[in-house]
């Protein structure tokens, strides 16, 4: 679609593709950036485009999150494609990468392309779809990934589901390798992860409630470690937690293979202390680590090792929620507030700002072969506009999800996003 010409000005203008951060302004126009830079100025501007004056605020790429889980179709209730998007484009997201873990789910091309059509007639943002690894996440028999590529699927997962089966892995692997496909697994030994419903240790333990050890996700992460060097495909460990985890990906990384890793921005800026007396809004998969292993995943953060941050958006009713600790849902809502969540690391001095946004923008476009995450001439006109310190409290009944089981609930947090533009079109404005 053709909209009126914008000009954003007077911006810091961070590119994290280019490594910039610098005054200037953005022109936008029929869907795409046409100039960039501090030449673009109110006085360059024609008499039909619309002059934003950013006041110094940040204009950015927008966010990309390549791990949204929407109820639509099957769970309406938690969440649909309009309300997701609704709360992605407050938070700056621009685009989303929506799980197949839904009713039925993403294992034929007919239900993806479902997907895609209530998507390009209700949501907002950029809407792309991941399908399943397996036929009904089972982990059994593969789908068949040349299909839903064609339909339009940019990676495959069973979501939170993990693969027990090597052999299954295994063919999973060179099956999306002959398709160049992108294999973005859960990684979780299910039988050493049991009955556990948070992380092992002293504090599970004076809680009473069973532990998950760190070494499920390092077990099956080294094992799909071992299998990517078989297949020599694509894979991208969609959410580590532990240090142990970031150990074997810095091993596979120097052995050149095609491997990327993402966290849940949960598991850099919360730990299990947070789950204090049976908060089940902070029951999460993976679950909240002890802080030793949240710093180690910031340092990775800093240091480029890991690769992307998401929100790992997970909507939860409250029947699902508001029971004991035990028997509650994993899942948090998170997409609405992961930039504001992500700041928290840069004023606190451990990740750079234009680090943080590159985790969230250039490179999940990189894995994910878009042409979006770019503040370039010629790139799509997904762009936000934020002030990185303006402060604001979660309320959770203001949030645009469906669902309210936000971890962030009451949190005060900085980063007001006052402007998210999708293909030069405003989707959310904030005034």
């Amino acid at each position: 679609m053709t909209h009126a010409p914008i000009a954003l000005v007077n911006a810091r203008l961070i590119d994290p593709a280019a490594g910039t951060d610098a005054r200037g302004g953005v022109f936008l126009e029929d869907g795409v950036i046409r100039d960039v830079g501090a030449h673009v100025t109110p006085s360059q501007a024609g008499s039909r485009t619309t002059v934003v004056d950013c006041g110094g605020d940040v204009v950015c790429p927008g966010l990309i999150d390549m791990r949204v889980f929407v109820g639509e179709p099957g769970a309406e209730y938690r969440e649909t494609l309009a309300s997701a998007s609704a709360a992605a484009a407050a938070g700056g997201v621009t685009t989303i990468v929506a799980m197949p873990d839904t009713n039925p789910p993403i294992d034929d091309p007919a239900v993806l392309d479902f997907l895609m059509r209530r998507a390009r007639d209700t949501a907002k943002v950029r809407v792309l779809a991941s399908a399943a690894l397996t036929k009904g996440l089972r982990g059994q028999e593969i789908a068949e990934y040349g299909l839903l590529s064609e339909a339009g699927a940019v990676a495959f997962t069973d979501g939170f589901h993990s693969i027990r089966n090597s052999q299954v892995m295994r063919r999973a692997m060179i099956y999306a390798r002959d398709f160049d496909a992108l294999v973005m697994p859960y990684a979780e030994d299910s039988d050493l992860a049991g009955a556990g419903v948070m992380n092992e240790g002293e504090f599970a333990s004076r809680l009473g409630l069973g532990g998950i050890p760190r070494e499920a996700e390092a077990i099956a992460l080294d094992r799909d470690m071992r299998l990517v060097a078989i297949a020599r495909g694509r894979y991208h460990a969609a959410l580590v937690s532990t240090s142990m985890s970031l150990d074997i990906i810095a091993r596979a990384k120097a052995a050149g293979l095609g491997v990327t890793c993402g966290a849940s921005i949960n598991n850099l800026t919360l730990n299990e202390n947070d789950i204090g007396h049976y908060r089940t809004f902070f029951k999460l998969a993976p679950p909240l680590r002890g802080e030793a292993d949240r710093r180690a995943m910031v340092e990775a953060l800093a240091s480029g090792l890991l690769d992307v941050v998401v929100s790992d958006h997970n909507p939860q009713d409250v029947d699902n929620k508001r029971l004991p600790f035990g028997e509650a849902e994993n899942g948090a809502i998170g997409v609405e507030t992961l930039l504001a969540a992500g700041l928290r690391l840069t004023h606190s001095g451990d990740v750079a700002l234009p680090r943080l946004l590159a985790a969230m923008t250039i490179r999940p476009a990189e894995i994910l072969r878009l042409p979006q995450g770019r503040l370039a001439k010629g790139a799509p006109a997904d762009v936000i506009r934020f002030d990185p310190d303006e402060p604001f409290v979660v309320e959770a009944a203001r949030l645009r999800s469906r669902s309210k089981n936000t971890p962030f609930e009451d949190a005060r947090l900085q980063g007001r996003v006052k402007l998210t533009l999708v293909a030069g079109e405003i989707v959310h404005a904030y005034s």
